[in-house]
C-alpha cells in the first residue's frame, strides 16, 4: 500500500482546505511530520484513517463523526477527506464526509445532513477515474478486503505509536496476549476453546441425563420386585452404574419367574376344592327348597277345607246369574220405551203451553189444519214486502237529492267570491317575488367583496404587528452582536495569556525519569514555572463556551429579525397603504348590507311557493264551479219521478198491511202463529206413538221372566250381575279350582314327599363353607396376578433400560472423546504439560515470528547489544507461553523487557513495532505496506543511538519504503530534509511542505 495524496477541509484543527503530496514526501524515503503540541500532527494520521475506515484511531472516535469537524471551519464548508492510494495494483480515490449540521436553507434552525462517502479507480488505459461504489458498507468491505487489516491492525503496523509498544514490552502475559489477540485474529481459536467447552458440557449433561433415566428405571424395578433387587450406590456419571444395574436385574427378573410358577400351582389346587364346595352347595339348596315346597302344600290344602263353604255359594249365585241373562233384553226394551214415552209427552207439553187457549183440545189432526191456513196467509204478503222495500229506498235518494242541491249552492256561492278577489291577491304575492329575487342577487354581489376586504384587514393587522416587532428585533440584534463581540476578545486574550503560560503548564505534568511529553527527555533541570494569573484550561473552555454561546444568541436574533422583515413585507403587500381603522370600517360596511340582503332573500323560496299554491287553488275552484251547475241542471227531472212512483207504492201498502203497522210486522205475525202449530201437532203425534209402545214392552217383559222360572219381572231384574260382577265372581271360582288342583299335584310329587322324609337341610353351613372356597381362590388368583405384572414389569424395564444403554454408548464415547481434546485446549489436562490454551499456543507462535523480526533491526539499533527471544515459561498465575525477555550481549544475561531504560524502551520497541508490521503484513496476505508512520519518542536517545535508528529507519528505503517520523525533536528537523509542518493559529492549523521529491 503507497499514499499518494491526502486532501482534508475543515477537519480536527484545520479550519480550511489542506493537501498533503506523499508521493513528494516518499522520494526521499524519510520524511518528518513536525509541530507545536495541540497543532494537528495527529490529525494528519486520523485523515488518514478516517478516509480508510470511516473512523478515527481509539479513544478519539465519538458520536457519528459529528466531532471530526473543526471549529475554525465557517458553516457553510462542510467536513471532507479525500485520500489517493495504490494497493494490490489499483489506484483508488476515497472521498469520506461525516455528518454535517448545516444551517437551513430556508427559514430559521439547522438540519443534519447524512454522511457520504465515494470510491473511485484510475483507468489507466481511458487516463480518466471512474465510479465504484457510494455504498458505506461496500466501500468499508472493499477496503478492508484489499488491505487484508481491520482498522486496529491497521493502527497498530502502519501508525505506529510507540506508547503502545512500550506498554507492550512492560506489559504481563494477560494484557501481551489481549493487543496479540486483536492484531492476530485469534478470537477463532478462542471461540475453538468455548465451542469445545460447551461440547464436553452437552455431552456431559446428555451422559448424565442418560445415566439418571437408567437409575431412575433401576428405581421402578427395586419397586417391582420388592426385596429381590438390591440398588448399586453410584450417581449417575460414575462408571460401573450400567452393569451394576443390568446384573440387579436379571436376579430379580429369574425370581420373580419362580414366585409366578409357585403361584399358578396354588391357584389350581384352590380352584378344585372351590369347585367341590359350589356342588354340595347346590344339592343342599335343592333338598331345602323340595322340603319347603311340601309344607307350603300341605298349608295351601288346609286353607282350602276352610273356605269350601264360600266356593258353594259362589256357584249358586253364579247359576242364577246365568238364568236372568235370558230376561235381559226384554228388560232393556222395557226400560227404553219408558224413557222415550216419558221425552214424548214433555215435548207436547211444552208445545201446548205456547199456543193460545182456543187450541188447547184440539188434537194432531187439528192442529195441523190450522197451520197450514196461515201459511197460504202469509204467501200472499211476498208482493207487499218487495213494495215496502222500493218505498223506503225512494225516500232516501229524495233526502239524498235535496242534500246535494244544498252542497252545490254552497261551492257555487264560496268559488264565485274567491274569484273575485284574485287578481289582487296575485299581484301582491308575484310583487313580493320579485323582491326576494333582487335581495339574493345583492347577496351574491357582496359575498364576493366580503372574503378579499376580511383578507386584506387581517394583513393589515399582522402588518401593524409585524412593524412593532421589527423595531424590537433590530434592537435586539444590536444588542447580541455586541455582547458577541465583546466575548470573542474576552476569549482570544484569555487563550493569548494561556498560550504564553503553556510551558509552565506542561511542565506541571513531568514525572522525574519518566520522557517529557515534547522532548521525550527523562531528564527535567529547570521546568517553567506559574506566575500570577495564570490562565489555565477550564478558563480559557469557559471564555470559549461563553464566547460560542454569544454568537449563537446573535445568530439566533438575526434570523428572527429576517422572518420578522420577510413577514412584514408579505403583509404590505398584501393590506397596502389603507390604515387598519378605514378597512375594519369597509368591513363592518359590507357585513351589514350582507346580513340585510341575505335575510330578504331568504323569503324567495316561500313567495315562490306561496304563488304555485294560489294558482293551483284558482283551477281547483274553476272546476268545482263548473261541475256543481251541470249537476244543479240534471237534478230537477230526477226529483219528479221519484214522487210519482212514491204516491202508487203508498196506495198497495195501506191495503196490504191492515191493522198492523207495517206489511213486515203482519207477515212476522202469521209466519209465528204457523209455526207453533206444526209443532205442536208434531209432539202430539210422537207421544201417542211412543205410549203405544210402552204398552207392548211390559208384555213382552212378563212372559220371558216366567219361561226363565221368576215369579216377577222384579225378580229377574235382580238376580242379573254387570260385567265387573260377574268378572270378579268367575275370577274367584276360577282361582279356587286352580289351587286345588297345584296343592293335589305337589302332593303327589314322589322326590318332594321323600325330600319332607330327610332330616332338614343346613344351607348357611354350606354357604360358608363355599364362599371360604372363592375367598382361597381369589387370593391365590391375586398372587397369580401380581406375580405375572411383576415378571412383565422387570422385562418391560429391562428391555428399556438395556436399549437406553445401547442409545448411550455413542454418547458415552462422543464425550469420552470431546472432555479429551476440551482439557487439552484450555490447558488443564495433564497431557499439556505447559497448561498453555489452544489460543495462548497460537499467540506464542506470532509472538516468536515477531520476536525474531524484531531482533534483527534491535541488534542494529543497539550496535548489536540486545536480542529479543520469546519465553514458554509461567509467570506467577498467568498465561504461559507469552513471555518476552531481552538478552544482553554485554552481559550474557537473559532479562525481562522491563528492566530497559528510557531509550533502550524506544528504540526496543519501535524495533518490535516493525518487526510486528512484517508479522502482520505476512499475515494478511502479503499486502505490501509502503508507507509507515511512527509517532514520538526520539527525544529518549542520544545522539548515536538516534544516528543508528534512523540508519534503520533509512535502510527501508531498500524495500522500496517510506517512513513519516512524527516528532517535535530540533535535531531531526536538521538531519531530515523532506518535512510536513503543522503550523496553528487562531483561525486554525495549516500543513507547509518542505524538501522531497
Amino acid at each position: 500500500m503507497r499514499l499518494h495524496r491526502l486532501d482534508i477541509t475543515a477537519f480536527g484543527p484545520f479550519g480550511g482546505s489542506q493537501t498533503v503530496d506523499f508521493d513528494a514526501l516518499s522520494a526521499a524515503g524519510l520524511f518528518l511530520l513536525h509541530g507545536p503540541t495541540g497543532a494537528g500532527k495527529t490529525s494528519v494520521l486520523d485523515g488518514v484513517c478516517y478516509a480508510l475506515y470511516g473512523a478515527v484511531p481509539g479513544a478519539r472516535q465519538s458520536g457519528q463523526g459529528l466531532t471530526l469537524r473543526s471549529d475554525h471551519a465557517t458553516p457553510a464548508t462542510r467536513t471532507s477527506v479525500t485520500l489517493e492510494l495504490t494497493v494490490a495494483g489499483r489506484r483508488l480515490e476515497i472521498t469520506r464526509q461525516p455528518p454535517w449540521e448545516r444551517p437551513k436553507k430556508r427559514g430559521s434552525g439547522s438540519t443534519l445532513d447524512k454522511a457520504q462517502s465515494w470510491l473511485r479507480e484510475y483507468d489507466g488505459t481511458a487516463g480518466s477515474w471512474k465510479d465504484l461504489s457510494r455504498s458505506h458498507q461496500e466501500i468499508g468491505e472493499e477496503i478492508t478486503q484489499l488491505l487484508g487489516m481491520s482498522r486496529e491492525q491497521f493502527c497498530q503496523v502502519v501508525l505506529l505509536p510507540q506508547g503502545d509498544f512500550a506498554r507492550f514490552l512492560r506489559a504481563d502475559a494477560e494484557a501481551r496476549g489481549k493487543l496479540l489477540g486483536r492484531l492476530f485474529d485469534t478470537h477463532r481459536f478462542a471461540e475453538v476453546e468455548k465451542r469445545l467447552a460447551e461440547r464436553r458440557r452437552t455431552a456431559e449433561a446428555q451422559v448424565r441425563e442418560g445415566d439418571a433415566a437408567l437409575l431412575a428405571d433401576a428405581h421402578r424395578m427395586q419397586q417391582a420386585a420388592g426385596d429381590a433387587m438390591e440398588l448399586p450406590e453410584l450417581a449417575p456419571g460414575e462408571p460401573g452404574l450400567a452393569e451394576a444395574v443390568l446384573s440387579a436385574a436379571a436376579v430379580a427378573r429369574a425370581t420373580a419367574r419362580e414366585e409366578l410358577t409357585i403361584a399358578h400351582c396354588g391357584l389350581a389346587a384352590a380352584e378344585s376344592r372351590q369347585a367341590a364346595a359350589e356342588r354340595h352347595l347346590a344339592d343342599v339348596r335343592e333338598l331345602d327348597r323340595l322340603q319347603r315346597r311340601f309344607a307350603q302344600a300341605r298349608e295351601r290344602a288346609a286353607l282350602l277345607e276352610e273356605r269350601a263353604d264360600g266356593y258353594h255359594q259362589a256357584q249358586a249365585r253364579m247359576e242364577r246369574a246365568r238364568k236372568a241373562e235370558a230376561v235381559a233384553p226384554a228388560l232393556e226394551l222395557r226400560e227404553a220405551a219408558e224413557a222415550e214415552h216419558r221425552r214424548a209427552a214433555a215435548a207436547e207439553a211444552r208445545a201446548r203451553g205456547l199456543l193460545p187457549e182456543t187450541f188447547a183440545e184440539a188434537g194432531a189432526a187439528g192442529l195441523a189444519s190450522a197451520a197450514r191456513r196461515f201459511a197460504e196467509e202469509l204467501g200472499g204478503l211476498d208482493s207487499a214486502r218487495r213494495a215496502e222495500q222500493r218505498l223506503a229506498q225512494l225516500v232516501a235518494e229524495r233526502a239524498d237529492l235535496e242534500h246535494e242541491e244544498r252542497s252545490d249552492e254552497d261551492v257555487l256561492q264560496e268559488a264565485e267570491t274567491w274569484l273575485a278577489g284574485w287578481e289582487e291577491s296575485r299581484a301582491g304575492i308575484q310583487q313580493g317575488v320579485e323582491s326576494a329575487q333582487e335581495a339574493a342577487t345583492r347577496a351574491e354581489q357582496l359575498a364576493v367583496q366580503r372574503e378579499p376586504a376580511r383578507k386584506r384587514l387581517a394583513a393589515a393587522r399582522q402588518r401593524d404587528e409585524f412593524a412593532r416587532d421589527t423595531d424590537d428585533a433590530q434592537r435586539q440584534v444590536i444588542e447580541a452582536t455586541e455582547r458577541a463581540l465583546k466575548a470573542r476578545a474576552e476569549w482570544l486574550e484569555v487563550k493569548e495569556q494561556r498560550l504564553n503560560g503553556i510551558a509552565a503548564e506542561l511542565a506541571a505534568q513531568l514525572t522525574e525519569g519518566a520522557p517529557c511529553a515534547v522532548c521525550g527527555a527523562t531528564e527535567h533541570p529547570a521546568p517553567a514555572r506559574k506566575v500570577a494569573g495564570h490562565i489555565d484550561r477550564e478558563t480559557e473552555e469557559s471564555a470559549l463556551a461563553a464566547s460560542q454561546r454569544a454568537d449563537e444568541q446573535r445568530a439566533e436574533a438575526e434570523r428572527r429579525l429576517a422572518f420578522v422583515q420577510r413577514a412584514l413585507a408579505a403583509a404590505q403587500g398584501e393590506a397596502g397603504d389603507t390604515s387598519t381603522e378605514e378597512l375594519a370600517v369597509q368591513v363592518e360596511e359590507l357585513e351589514r348590507e350582507y346580513t340585510q340582503a341575505r335575510s330578504l332573500a331568504s323569503a324567495l323560496h316561500t313567495a315562490t311557493e306561496q304563488l304555485r299554491q294560489a294558482e293551483r287553488e284558482r283551477e281547483r275552484r274553476l272546476t268545482a264551479q263548473r261541475e256543481a251547475a251541470v249537476r244543479t241542471a240534471s237534478r230537477g227531472a230526477r226529483r219528479d219521478a221519484l214522487d210519482r212512483e212514491r204516491t202508487a207504492l203508498e196506495a198497495e201498502l195501506a191495503e196490504a198491511r191492515g191493522d198492523a203497522g207495517s206489511v213486515a210486522v203482519r207477515a212476522a205475525q202469521l209466519e209465528r202463529q204457523a209455526a207453533l202449530l206444526t209443532d205442536a201437532a208434531d209432539t202430539a203425534r210422537v207421544a201417542e206413538d211412543t205410549a203405544q209402545r210402552l204398552k207392548d214392552a211390559d208384555a213382552r217383559l212378563a212372559d220371558a221372566a216366567f219361561r226363565a222360572g221368576f215369579d216377577t219381572p222384579g225378580a229377574a231384574a235382580a238376580a242379573l250381575l254387570d260385567d265387573a260382577a260377574h268378572r270378579d265372581l268367575q275370577h274367584r271360582l276360577d282361582a279356587w279350582q286352580a289351587e286345588e288342583a297345584a296343592v293335589r299335584a305337589v302332593l303327589a310329587e314322589t322326590d318332594t314327599a321323600d325330600a319332607a322324609r330327610q332330616p332338614d337341610a343346613d344351607v348357611t353351613g354350606a354357604e360358608r363353607a363355599a364362599a371360604d372356597a372363592a375367598g382361597r381362590v381369589r387370593e391365590a388368583a391375586s398372587a397369580r396376578d401380581a406375580a405375572a405384572r411383576r415378571c412383565a414389569e422387570l422385562d418391560r424395564l429391562s428391555a428399556r433400560a438395556a436399549g437406553g444403554l445401547r442409545r448411550l454408548a455413542p454418547l458415552r464415547e462422543e464425550y469420552d472423546r470431546v472432555a479429551r481434546l476440551s482439557a487439552l485446549a484450555a490447558g488443564t489436562s495433564a497431557d499439556n504439560e505447559r497448561k498453555m490454551r489452544l489460543e495462548s499456543y497460537v499467540l506464542a507462535a506470532r509472538l516468536e515470528q515477531v520476536a525474531a523480526a524484531a531482533t534483527v533491526r534491535l541488534q542494529r539499533m543497539s550496535s548489536g547489544r540486545y536480542t529479543l527471544v520469546h519465553s514458554d515459561n509461567r509467570s506467577g498465575r498467568g498465561r504461559s507461553g507469552l513471555g518476552l525477555h531481552v538478552v544482553d550481549a554485554w552481559t550474557g544475561r537473559e532479562r525481562d523487557t522491563s528492566t530497559l531504560s528510557g531509550g533502550e524502551t524506544f528504540f526496543a520497541s519501535l524495533a518490535l513495532a516493525l518487526g510486528l508490521a512484517d508479522v502482520v503484513t505476512d499475515e494478511a496476505g502479503g499486502v505490501r505496506l509502503d508507507t509507515l508512520f511512527i509517532d514520538e519518542g526520539f527525544g529518549s536517545l542520544d545522539d548515536q543511538t538516534l544516528d543508528e535508528v534512523l540508519d534503520v529507519l533509512d535502510a527501508l528505503r531498500e524495500r522500496d519504503r517510506s517512513v513519516g517520523i512524527v516528532s517535535h525533536v530540533a535535531d531531526l528537523r536538521r538531519r531530515i530534509h523532506a518535512q510536513l509542518e503543522v503550523v496553528k493559529g487562531r483561525s486554525g492549523s495549516v500543513l507547509r511542505q518542505r524538501g522531497g521529491g
